[in-house]
């Protein structure tokens, strides 16, 4: 076996530790304290030395291996190793009640047999940990047992579960759930209900999916506004990739932005810059989604860490009240949903293993195969009866229903008048658009949808519904489900209207229904 050569000699005595170590991003700290405390931008990490059940003759190799870690991989990384390292100390002084002179092959046969399916990952984890330390040099690990850790094929951590068995709680979003995700949050932004910086964070998970520690490491030098050959503008990010093992914004995915998305994007830098002017020298290394204190240093000042990311993406959403109709409670959120979501719908569309693992940033392909053996599609087929059964559970409808046209927005305005002739031949009004600005999207699909919308009580719902669900039906013969399923919420949403109009009417109008 080829001995890595040692920073120094194993013999010298643990005070000999340097005064200081940089971590591969930067961050100094003091060695030869016995625990050490390092903030990233994932979290804060405790490395406490004083809870190990070691003799203190291993201890000083066992800190040169975790230096080597920290200076060549991530700190949370480290952070892993450490928690793992721990669990299996614990584990054999369970049965000695001794500190532990030598972890020998024994411990870690005895270690294995005693996890679980859902657990043998820890020690596949910790092997190359254990062999690193080995191979450093220093006093504490067994030569059999490294042998044994060379030649064993160990399980990893099983993948994929959750998507393979579209799980309600923990896998993608079904196409409807994602829908009411994306439905409320321009409903919330467009009422002023939740702040700018809330709707762009949310928006840039969903459209890219990208992982929280990505997120956290955006600055506002990564919004990209790009002049093209023909005077047009388009608008592009630069998304830090993560997992890579590299320092902290070493390497970018460079993703094209949508242009209205852009626009608001490039405005909201600006404010940034703004109000960092007199904070940072540089104003281009504003954090695009900055903390309220400065705890990270160095490049990550003012940003956000990785938990404040994931803890805001929840807390936005969850503000919404959404019903999954899988489970008919509040939709669980957290970010990997969305990346599993992203991998789900390109699969369903045709896409393979290359594609999507692109799309998610791996560097490779071998943990995006699960994505193509799963299938999204949860309703193939939906008729009235199970549009008006689950429309309750979707609450897909975001306007109101009224009684009085007279109390209506805009109300002696015809120009706001939905009406579409070939639902109704006798033009009747399905209700009116309460907003005086500019709205590109087709009416009346998107009407029943948007919170501007006041349909009628008395207006032709059941039509609409009719025509929607007859249109769905032969789309479904002649194309794929994708496509056919592209109006589902929205049937949802008039079907919600017409069981509203029916409470009302069975009440003898006694109701004002909003």
């Amino acid at each position: 076996m080829e001995t890595i050569p040692l920073h120094e000699n194993i013999h010298q005595p643990i005070n000999q530790l340097p005064d200081k170590v940089k971590t591969s991003v930067g961050i100094l700290f003091n060695p030869n304290a016995n625990i050490w405390k390092l903030n990233d931008i994932s979290k804060n990490h405790s490395f406490n030395f004083t809870k190990l059940h070691l003799e203190e003759n291993l201890l000083y190799g066992l800190k040169r291996t975790f230096i080597w870690y920290l200076e060549n991989r991530s700190i949370s990384h480290a952070a892993n190793m450490f928690n793992l390292f721990e669990k299996l100390l614990n584990y054999i002084y369970r049965l000695d009640k001794k500190n532990i002179s030598k972890i020998k092959l024994i411990d870690i046969k005895n270690f294995e047999n005693s996890l679980d399916n859902l657990h043998i990952w820890h020690l596949s984890s910790l092997s190359n940990f254990l062999k690193k330390w080995y191979e450093m040099g220093y006093i504490g690990f067994s030569e059999k047992a490294y042998d044994y850790l060379n030649e064993k094929k160990l399980k990893g951590n099983k993948k994929g579960t959750a998507v393979l068995t579209m799980c309600p709680y923990k896998g993608p979003f079904t196409d409807l759930e994602y829908k009411s995700i994306e439905d409320s949050l321009n409903n919330k932004y467009a009422n002023n209900e939740i702040l700018e910086e809330e709707y762009l964070l949310i928006k840039l998970v969903m459209i890219y999916g990208s992982r929280p520690i990505q997120i956290a490491q955006l600055k506002v030098c990564d919004i990209l506004k790009l002049t093209k050959e023909d005077a047009s503008h388009e608008y592009m990010i630069r998304m830090p990739r993560a997992k890579n093992r590299k320092q902290i914004r070493s390497e970018f995915k460079v993703r094209s932005i949508p242009p209205q998305l852009g626009e608001i994007l490039l405005e909201y830098t600006n404010k940034l810059k703004n109000h960092f002017h007199d904070i940072l020298k540089d104003t281009e290394q504003t954090p695009l989604f900055p903390s309220q204190s400065n705890k990270l240093s160095g490049v990550l000042t003012y940003h956000k860490n990785s938990p404040d990311i994931r803890s805001k993406i929840k807390s936005i959403i969850s503000k919404f009240d959404l019903i999954s109709e899988r489970t008919n409670k509040k939709l669980n959120i957290f970010p990997t949903r969305f990346r599993r979501t992203i991998g789900t719908r390109a699969a369903s569309e045709g896409h393979g293993e290359l594609i999507i693992a692109e799309l998610l940033d791996h560097t490779d392909t071998q943990n995006v195969g699960v994505y193509v053996q799963s299938r999204p599609e949860m309703m193939e087929r939906i008729d009235k009866a199970i549009a008006l059964y689950f429309a309750p559970i979707a609450q897909a409808f975001a306007g109101k229903l009224v009684k009085d046209k007279s109390t209506a927005k805009r109300s002696h305005d015809p120009s706001a008048d939905i009406i579409d002739p070939k639902v109704d031949s006798s033009c009747k009004a399905m209700g009116k658009c309460g907003t005086y600005s500019f709205c590109g999207l087709l009416s009346p699909i998107a009407c029943y949808t948007c919170n501007s919308f006041q349909a009628w009580s008395d207006g032709p719902h059941e039509k609409v519904l009719e025509s929607l669900l007859q249109e769905r039906k032969k789309l479904l013969k002649t194309t794929d489900y994708r496509i056919a399923s592209i109006n589902d919420r929205t049937i949802l949403a008039v079907a919600q209207v017409v069981i509203e109009c029916k409470k009302y009417t069975n009440t003898n109008q006694q109701e004002l229904i909003t």
